[in-house]
């Protein structure tokens, strides 16, 4: 393996901890590591450098990473910033919170908080049916930690085999009884039951050049055929897969009919409740 590239958002030390993390895990002091963030997508920017690494020939193995402790990295926000960069109409639209955007999203395209919750909904319980059917299970590493009771402060270890995030028996009305998490913003659509969770987790990936995967021995699961971004407003951030999807797909000569499943990212039901992606 030669490099590791480690997608993160919140942590302001994460190259310290990513490479410290390469180490550990027992990788030799030859294995490079780096960082990248992209806000939500900075795994799956990840994932793209290590690709491009590869077709560029810089290396042949790598592994891409999406790592997040919100545990123990707060989203403190934006900085503060210039007074150009305030007083410009687009700009300045970067202050604001993720929460915020979610809202925007929801009042610029009339999603009220019952489809919000329907969403919500029905992504738990499909959550849950394939927690509870072992779908998921070959896709877990074990992983020996410690956690520490809030109340009394005790520490000890425990081993994650799982998702402790999905809510089992969520239902739209159970989520309808949810307060309104941003109820200064309009229309208070985003809950704590239809956005995702303060969570701490990790997802890695291996990948490699073809020639060297055969080479190896390694069973070949996925391709990797391409990667593109697309920016707009950050005030309505939540909908950019509705840019980028279509501009991939066009890079492939590729209609969406084409793909059996699209992944999009839930941080906030608005953003899927959006009727493109309906």
């Amino acid at each position: 393996m030669e490099d590791v590239c480690v997608g993160n958002v919140l942590c302001p030390g994460s190259a310290y901890v990513a490479r410290s993390a390469v180490l550990a895990a027992g990788f030799p002091v030859t294995a490079a590591a780096s960082i990248a963030n992209r806000f939500c997508s900075s795994g799956l920017l990840a994932i793209q450098n290590i690709a491009n690494q590869i077709t560029a020939g810089s290396i042949d193995v790598g592994v891409a990473v999406g790592a997040e402790s919100m545990s123990k990295n707060q989203d403190g926000g934006a900085p503060e910033m210039s007074a150009r960069i305030t007083a410009h109409p687009i700009a300045s639209q970067n202050s604001q919170p993720m929460g915020q955007t979610s809202e925007n999203v929801a009042s610029q395209f009339n999603i009220n908080r019952a489809q919000h919750d329907a969403f919500a909904a029905k992504s738990f319980q499909k959550a849950e049916r394939a927690q509870k059917a072992g779908w998921l299970d070959d896709e877990i590493v074990p992983v020996k930690t410690q956690i520490k009771d809030p109340k009394t402060g005790e520490v000890k270890d425990i081993v994650v085999d799982r998702d402790d995030g999905i809510r089992y028996g969520t239902t739209p009305e159970s989520l309808g009884k949810v307060r309104a998490a941003f109820p200064q913003w309009t229309p208070s659509a985003t809950t704590g039951g239809n956005a995702s969770q303060i969570t701490d987790g990790a997802a890695a990936l291996v990948l490699m050049k073809r020639s060297r995967a055969l080479e190896l021995g390694q069973p070949i699961v996925a391709k990797f055929c391409g990667a593109t971004v697309s920016g707009l407003e950050p005030r309505i951030m939540g909908i950019g897969p509705s840019l980028a999807i279509p501009k991939i797909l066009g890079k492939f000569n590729l209609g969406k009919d084409d793909v059996d499943i699209f992944e999009i990212n839930e941080a906030f039901a608005s953003m899927v409740c959006w009727p493109c992606f309906l």
